[in-house]
Parts: structure tokens; C-alpha cells; sequence
């Protein structure tokens, strides 16, 4: 068993400007290590282990409620579409990306620290061709708690 990088999010309750295209095209095709931590650093080893090996990849996130688990993921998918595309392609990585709002739309509860906590946990799939360019993706919940 080999047990890769662990994300943990940590939600700072502002928005940082460290998660535009110009970080992406920073992060990518870098070592793990030669640049600061980031969410990106962590998605370019996956996609280049994927690529190197020609393996299957997983990235788990993990963090509290609130943490921003569901914003991590979505920025993870906004980098593989963006290291990854093509002009043929472009069409399945934008629905990719846009099927993303509904990861925050099903089975959320309020809880005392998170307003809109997820009952559910969420595993994403994302295909990629021979050329490591994103052609679908498979979403699934599984329910964590029925008590909220």
C-alpha cells in the first residue's frame, strides 16, 4: 500500500488571490517541493504520476465542516482542466467544471460551525484520453449521517 500527499483544507474566510490562472500556469510541470504548498502542487503530482505511470490517481481531501473540502476539489478539477486542454477537448472540461455547483446543491444541513454542511461525502472520477486530457467525469455521494 502506498499512501501518497494528504490535503487538508483549512477554509481562511476571505478569498485569496492565489488561485487564478497564472498560479495554475505556475504550478504547472514544477516538482512537488520546488515551490511553496499549495492545493495546485498537490494536483500537478497527481496529473504528472498519472501521466509518468500510466496510473490511476486519487487525491483525498480532508478537513472539518467548513474546512472548504467541496472548494478544494473544485479548484483540484479547475487545474486538470486547465493544465489539460485542448481546443477539441475544451467542450467536456467546461461541463465537467459546470456540473460542480451541484456537489454543493444536494443533502446540505446547518450545523452549529458550517451553514451549509454536506451530509454526504463525494467521490468524483475524471477520465482522461491517452493524451491525458480530461473526456468525462462520474460523480457519487454516499451518505456520512442520517441524524441531520
Amino acid at each position: 500500500l502506498v499512501v501518497g500527499i494528504i490535503l487538508v483544507a483549512i477554509n481562511p474566510y476571505k478569498q485569496l488571490p492565489i488561485y487564478g490562472d497564472a498560479i495554475i500556469h505556475a504550478y504547472s510541470g514544477q516538482n512537488m517541493g520546488d515551490m511553496d504548498p499549495h492545493i495546485f502542487a498537490v494536483a500537478e503530482e497527481a496529473y504528472k504520476q498519472m501521466a509518468r505511470n500510466n496510473k490511476n490517481q486519487s487525491i483525498i481531501v480532508s478537513g472539518e465542516s467548513g474546512a472548504g473540502k467541496t472548494v478544494s476539489a473544485r479548484y483540484t478539477m479547475r487545474y486538470f482542466a486547465t493544465v489539460s486542454k485542448s481546443s477539441s477537448n475544451a467542450h467536456v472540461e467546461d461541463k465537467v467544471l459546470a456540473s460542480n455547483p451541484i456537489t454543493e446543491a444536494v443533502g446540505n444541513a446547518k450545523t452549529t460551525r458550517n451553514d451549509n454542511s454536506s451530509r454526504f461525502g463525494k467521490y468524483t472520477e475524471i477520465s482522461f484520453d491517452q493524451s491525458y486530457q480530461i473526456i468525462g467525469a462520474n460523480m457519487r455521494t454516499y451518505l456520512l449521517e442520517k441524524s441531520r
